[in-house]
C-alpha cells in the first residue's frame, strides 16, 4: 500500500513539473536536456577515458592513483562550473548572483586539486620502498 501511495505522489508531483514546464520555451528547454548528455558522451567521457588509459599505462605506480584522483576531481568541478560560467553569454541573470569571479575560482580550486596531487605523489614516491635496498 505504501508503495502505490508514494508512486501516487511521485506521479502526481512529475505532471505538476510537466504543468509548470508547458508555458516556458519548449525548444531551449529541449537543447538544455540533451545537451548535457551529448557534451558529457561526446567530451567528457572519451577525454577521461583517455586520461586512465594514459594514467594507467604511462605513470608510475605511486602516481596513478593522486593523478586519476585529480582528474576526476578536475571534471566534477568543471561541471559544476558550467552553470555558473555559462551564464553571462545566456542572457539576463539576477545581478547579486554573477558578482563573484567564477573563472578564477574555479581556477584556484583546480589548482589546489592538482598541487595536492603533486604533493601526494611527490610523498608516495619519495616513500616507496625500493627493490635491493
Amino acid at each position: 500500500m505504501t508503495r502505490w501511495v508514494l508512486g501516487a505522489v511521485g506521479v502526481a508531483f512529475g505532471l505538476w513539473g510537466v504543468f509548470l514546464l508547458l508555458p516556458q520555451d519548449l525548444p531551449a528547454i529541449g537543447l538544455w536536456l540533451l545537451a548535457g548528455p551529448v557534451v558529457h558522451d561526446a567530451l567528457v567521457a572519451p577525454l577521461v577515458g583517455g586520461i586512465g588509459l594514459l594514467v594507467g599505462r604511462g605513470l608510475p605506480r605511486p602516481w596513478r592513483g593522486p593523478v586519476a584522483a585529480a582528474a576526476v576531481l578536475t571534471g566534477v568541478l568543471g561541471l559544476l562550473a558550467v552553470p555558473l560560467l555559462w551564464r553571462p553569454f545566456a542572457g539576463p541573470a539576477n545581478p547579486g548572483l554573477l558578482d563573484r569571479p567564477y573563472w578564477a575560482g574555479l581556477l584556484a580550486a583546480v589548482g589546489l586539486v592538482w598541487a595536492t596531487a603533486l604533493v601526494v605523489g611527490a610523498v608516495r614516491h619519495v616513500s616507496r620502498p625500493r627493490p635491493g635496498g
